[in-house]
């Protein structure tokens, strides 16, 4: 394991000396109000990760009928994340708020999580 430990540490490295600071938030949802009957509102929560922002390849969207003009991808290093990135979380990045959508890719050989690669949409 000591191997994909030194790669997700490097990944981390290579994604903050290129890449940039890019914030992931999601909303916790809230407990069991007794008073009113139903759910508090959440709690919105953030984290900071470091990632590389691109652009989808013409050869990309020749391939997926999911990406969409604009889309863009995102790189994210898994190392000291604190929390997965998921599909109903927003990232801010590059001035802009981004959802996520499907498909979420996690690289992970022998189940070390290295790097996520996240699809985003304006």
């Amino acid at each position: 394991m000591a191997f994909y430990d030194e790669m997700a540490v490097m990944a981390l490295e290579m994604i903050t000396e290129f890449g940039q600071p890019v914030t992931i938030s999601k909303t916790e949802p809230g407990e069991y109000d007794p008073e009113t009957g139903g759910e508090a509102p959440g709690a919105p929560v953030e984290q900071t990760a470091q990632g590389i922002l691109l652009d989808f390849t013409g050869q990309e969207f020749q391939n997926n009928s999911l990406i969409r003009q604009g889309d863009k991808k995102l790189k994210v290093a898994a190392q000291d994340l604190v929390w997965v990135p998921g599909l109903l979380d927003k990232v801010v990045a590059q001035g802009g708020t981004w959802s996520i959508v499907p498909p979420l890719k996690e690289v992970n050989p022998a189940g070390m999580p290295i790097l996520y690669e996240l699809q985003l949409r304006s």
